[in-house]
Order: structure tokens, then C-alpha cells, then sequence
């Protein structure tokens, strides 16, 4: 499952950071870690980016900064390979003179998160850390989140929403067990689906899985189909019969709606779940069965128990174990990704080439309540699919009537997401930059970003008056703050942080 790959180191709180640092003067290491505090970060320091690899894949890294005067650019490539190998990738952070802008630009495409020109600013190198940070806590996150999903997921159950990733971990807990148990949940939110997971991933895999439900059959032939019955039982009996619980010998009997079975036959349920043997219509003869029972109802059991209507000793004896399935309706979150599998099924059965959907789609399928739970959703995506006109996604138009009403337009302005965001972006810098008489490292302090970043936001974002200047900037040309440093000049260490 992956826990082989080195996973990057998770600090717990409290911890100062673990920074590696990859510069050739030995001594700028100890004058970072002075100004940085050790409190907070513990630098550690390496002068290649060859010897760097090492200390990467131990997996022991929060963060890298990257000296772009220490090494040549292939080198740089090959540390970047070796942190991308990790579960977890550490941010890494490259810093250089002026002139060092283009190879930090064209590094930006193989995983460097930022760029800092030298001589830093600690206050910058701060933010830039504290971004690298936290930018390592949520991929972790999310890492330990898609293992906990990948080790949790169940063929033919989908879902990502909590309810269902409780299902599959109470899937995966009682497979192994050999004891009985009872599904819940409303018409149509897969109970038949739960009770097949729980035995294709338990030892009795190989075994038959038989499936009966109660209310496929009149009251007066469900003993029969049970337990079997004797030649000459009954009038037409000509030959002996099995019943369901010996064909699912050494496997599974999944019995559905077992709130409605007669109050005789569950009395019989429980005799065969206590002694784990049968008896066929018209024989005194006990059969042994190997047997795992799968119970399952969308009926109120404890109400019929107390209404005396259901065996508070066969309750009991059926609900060791409880899974519950939540209605569609009240895991909304699930609907895209349970749409899109259907209608890629139905596609693939219909020969229908495979359609997106549109927003509005969607939005109806999110607003819809769904009584009738997975089984209604799957049906529309059927009834859709085949009755869509000839354009490439499923629209509004494509929706039963009921639903089209819950839709919000197709027709949305294309971009107009992205504009607003856009919009909203631009009107911050401005205002950052109106507040501070237009300073921009004071803006960018300000905005909790750094002033690299700001220089290229004034660009992408097009403020009036001041992308000019930030283009001059971002090629090494300081306007009004500090003087470019020369290629070749050489610095102190403590004159390379500000």
C-alpha cells in the first residue's frame, strides 16, 4: 500500500522545523539559523545538491532551500527527481542574485514552490517558510487521507463522504469475522452491494453467495425456498429439493427485508442461526450448514419489537454487527462521482458514446432529494443517456421534468469564475499597494505573500501603471528599493540576509 515510500517528515506541534539547506558557504548556515531562531526552524546544511539527495530520501525534510550559486542546473534537476520520488515531495525553496531569475523561472516547471533574491530579506525568507510549511501539512493531509481511502475502498461501493468511509472500514473490520450481520438503510442506498463486499473480501470468497428476499415470495413457499424440501412433501414435490441456506454452504445467505418475514418462519431463522442446522419440509432430518447470514431491512426492527411484530431474541441474534447506509440525499457529496460511474457503465452496455455533464446537470442531480435513493439516480442516468440529443454532454434538456425545474442555467458566462477571482485579486494588490504609498514590500508583508510573488501577480493581474515597473523588477532591474549585485561578486554571510 505504499507504506515502503519514504514519507516526509511530520513535525508534531511544538517541533522546530526541520529546513535542509543546500549552500557552499558553511558559515551562511549558522548565520540563518541565528537570525531564523531555533525555536522555530532547525537548519541543517549540505554545500551540493548532490550530497542533498542523501538527506532527501531519508524523508526527514519539511522544507529545502536551494542556493542557485551552489551547483549547475542538471544537478538541481536531480534533487528535484529525488524529492518528487517521496509520498510527500518537501516544497523547496531556490534563492539567488539577480541574474539567477531565468534558471529559478525554468525550474518553476520541475517543482520549485518560489524564488527569493539575495541579499534576503529574513522577513520574506519567514513568510516563504511558513508557506513551505504549511504547504507540506496539507499534502500529508491529504497523502493520509488517500491511503486511508485506498486501504478502505470496496469494489462496487462508491463514495468519499464520511458516511461511506465509515461503511468500508466496518466492511473491512467484520470480513474477517465469522459472525452475523444486520444492514440498514432506506430502499435503494445498496444493501445488497454491502453484503456482497463483506463476502468477496472474506475467507469465504470462493464460496457461493446467494441472495434471497423476503418479499420476492408469497409467505407460504419462503420455508421452501430456505430450507428445501423431501421428495412427497407436498403435492407436486417429485424430487428432494436444497434451499437456499444449503446452496450458500460454506459461503454466504444474504436475506433481505427480514423485517417482513412471518413470525413461525423467524422462529425458525433462529433455531437454524443457534444450532447452524437445517431441516427440509416433509424430513426429521437435520442438515449442518456452514453458513455466514447477511441480514437486511429498511424497516424500524427496535419499533417492531416493541410492537411485538419482530423475535427480540432473533434481533438480537441477527444485529451482532450494524452497518447503516445513509440516504442518498443526506450524502450529497457522493452524486457526481456515483453520476459519472454510471453513466460510463450505461454508456459501455448501450454503446453510447461516453458524454460529460453539464454544471446545470449536475446542480439538478445536487438539488434532487432522491426517495428513491442510488437505484433512482442510476435509473436517470440511464433514462438520460439514451434519450440525450446528439450533443456531446448531458444538459438540463436531457433531465426527467421533475428534475429540470432544480437546475441552475447552462448558460453561465464562460470565464466568469475565474474573471471574478481575477477581479477580486487585483482589487487587494491595489489596495494593499494604495495603503502603503505604493511600496511593495510593505504591500506584499501586508498580503502575507512575498514580494517576488507580488511582482508577478502585478503582472498577471494587469494593475494599471505598475506591471511596467514590476516587469523591470523581475529581471533584475530593483527600481526604487535596493542596487542589483553584479554577477560573480561574492558577500559575507552575514551581509547576504537583511
Amino acid at each position: 500500500m505504499g507504506d515502503d515510500i519514504p514519507l516526509a517528515f511530520s513535525s508534531p506541534p511544538g517541533t522546530p522545523r526541520r529546513i535542509l539547506l543546500v549552500d557552499s558557504d558553511e558559515a551562511f548556515g549558522n548565520v540563518l539559523q541565528e537570525v531564523l531562531g531555533e525555536a522555530r526552524y532547525c537548519i541543517h546544511q549540505t554545500i551540493t545538491p548532490e550530497a542533498a539527495v542523501v538527506e532527501v530520501s531519508n524523508g526527514e525534510i519539511d522544507a529545502i532551500l536551494l542556493n542557485l550559486d551552489c551547483g549547475k542546473e542538471n544537478a538541481f534537476r536531480y534533487l528535484l527527481r529525488a524529492a518528487s520520488e517521496l509520498l510527500v515531495a518537501p516544497p523547496l525553496i531556490s534563492f539567488g542574485w539577480g541574474q539567477h531569475r531565468s534558471s529559478a523561472l525554468e525550474l518553476f516547471q520541475d517543482g520549485v514552490v518560489d524564488f527569493l533574491e539575495q541579499p534576503l530579506d529574513i522577513q520574506e525568507l519567514r513568510f516563504a517558510l511558513n508557506r513551505a510549511c504549511r504547504r507540506a501539512d496539507m499534502a500529508r493531509e491529504l497523502a493520509a487521507a488517500q491511503r486511508m481511502l485506498k486501504s478502505n475502498r470496496v469494489e462496487g461501493l462508491l463514495g468519499n463522504s464520511k458516511s461511506m468511509v465509515r461503511v468500508a472500514d466496518m466492511i473491512h473490520k467484520v470480513a474477517g469475522v465469522y459472525t452475523t450481520v444486520l444492514i440498514t438503510g432506506e430502499s435503494g442506498t445498496g444493501k445488497e452491494v454491502v453484503a456482497n463486499a463483506i463476502h468477496h473480501i472474506s475467507a469465504r470468497d470462493k464460496k457461493p453467495f446467494v441472495a434471497f428476499s423476503v418479499c420476492s415470495f408469497p409467505e407460504s413457499l419462503i420455508d421452501d425456498e430456505l430450507f428445501g424440501h423431501e421428495r412427497g412433501a407436498f403435492t407436486g414435490a417429485s424430487q428432494s429439493r436444497r434451499g437456499r441456506f444449503e446452496e450458500a454452504n460454506g459461503g454466504t445467505i444474504f436475506i433481505d427485508e427480514i423485517g417482513d418475514l412471518a413470525l413461525p418462519l423467524q422462529a425458525k431463522l433462529l433455531r437454524v442461526l443457534q444450532e447452524r442446522k437445517i431441516e427440509r419440509l416433509g424430513s426429521n432430518l437435520q442438515h449442518a450448514v456452514d453458513v455466514r447470514v447477511i441480514c437486511a431491512t429498511n424497516r424500524n426492527l427496535e419499533q417492531m419489537v416493541r410492537e411485538g411484530t419482530f423475535r427480540e431474541d432473533l434481533y438480537f441474534r441477527i444485529s451482532v454487527v450494524k452497518i447503516h447506509l445513509s440516504p442518498l440525499r443526506e450524502r450529497s457529496e457522493d452524486i457526481p462521482l456515483l453520476a459519472e460511474y454510471f453513466l460510463k457503465m450505461f454508456a459501455r452496455i448501450h454503446k453510447k458514446q461516453h458524454r460529460n455533464m453539464t454544471p446545470g446537470f449536475l446542480s439538478a442531480l445536487s438539488r434532487h432529494g432522491w426517495p428513491g435513493n442510488v437505484r433512482e439516480l442510476q435509473n436517470v442516468i440511464e433514462r438520460s443517456l439514451v434519450l440525450a440529443n446528439g450533443h456531446d454532454r448531458l444538459g438540463v434538456d436531457d433531465l426527467p421534468p421533475e428534475l429540470q425545474g432544480l437546475s441552475v442555467s447552462d448558460d453561465l458566462p464562460k470565464g466568469s469564475f475565474h474573471e471574478a477571482v481575477k477581479g477580486f485579486k487585483r482589487e487587494l494588490v491595489r489596495s494593499a499597494l494604495a495603503v502603503h504609498g505604493g511600496n511593495k514590500l510593505k504591500a506584499a508583508k501586508e498580503l502575507g505573500i512575498s514580494r517576488c510573488y507580488l511582482h508577478r501577480l502585478l503582472n498577471q493581474l494587469h494593475v494599471p501603471g505598475l506591471e511596467e515597473e514590476a516587469e523591470l523588477q523581475d529581471l533584475g532591474v530593483i527600481v526604487d528599493e535596493e542596487e542589483t549585485i553584479g554577477s560573480g561578486a561574492t558577500l559575507p554571510a552575514s551581509a547576504r540576509v537583511v
